[in-house]
């Protein structure tokens, strides 16, 4: 009998994928992979995310990584979700310094990352969660501050609507919500795991992810903080 390969969905990006700051849940992407992997007809995931990440580094490892991770021959994964910029938006050395890497050059190195991605593969695109800016620096080098992450995702979400790639505003609606700082680890940066779980709820319901994946958005919404 011929059995059809279930999709295969690559997550790729920092600490966030990776589920730093998340010891109940492993993080949002491993929430999301654990949740289809009660869903017979749902992708497998593959959360790829290195800490510290930034997207130089993001593109120089993310097409051998994607490829190998087919499983059956001459097969590549269906679909690629990036979550990067938090990293690149961080100042060194002091809260007015250089950034690790400025908004017009995060947007032409995305706009030449997605070039490449696009043709080989569904991509979708994430955005950037809040930082607390009154426990910087960070690892005692590193500034960050919501001001640079909102231009940084602004740089995100133009350069996927140019290149017509799905795109998940994150960083408004989070900072929007009441209690946005309990979300956050002590180092400022991290979420912890009423965080991840604020995100994966929004996966949940974000349908260019639920279409790609064959996937009915939940008849009853469910909450998006833990009680």
């Amino acid at each position: 009998m011929i059995t059809t390969a279930p999709r295969k969905l690559v997550v790729i990006g920092d600490s966030g994928v990776y589920g730093w700051g998340d010891p109940e849940g492993g993080g949002w992407c491993e929430r999301l992979r654990r949740q289809w992997m009660t869903m017979p007809s749902a992708p497998v995931v593959y959360g790829l995310g290195v800490r510290g990440d930034g997207l130089e580094r993001i593109a120089q490892r993310w097409q051998q990584e994607w490829s190998c991770r087919g499983e059956l021959r001459r097969q590549q994964p269906d679909g690629l979700l990036l979550s990067v910029g938090l990293n690149d938006s961080a100042r060194v050395g002091r809260c007015d310094g250089r950034q690790q890497l400025a908004a017009e050059a995060f947007r032409f190195g995305l706009e030449q990352l997605l070039s490449v991605m696009t043709p080989a593969t569904n991509v979708m695109v994430m955005g950037l969660s809040v930082v607390d800016e009154a426990v910087m620096p960070f690892a005692d080098c590193l500034w960050y501050s919501n001001e640079a992450v909102a231009i940084h995702e602004a740089q995100l979400e133009e350069t996927c609507l140019e290149a017509d790639v799905p795109f998940l505003s994150l960083h408004r609606a989070m900072a929007a919500e009441p209690d946005w700082l309990t979300w956050l680890e002590p180092d400022g940066i991290h979420l912890n795991s009423t965080g991840h779980h604020w995100i994966h709820q929004r996966l949940q319901h974000w349908k260019p992810l639920l279409n790609w994946a064959g996937l009915e958005p939940h008849a009853q919404c469910t909450p998006l903080l833990m009680s």
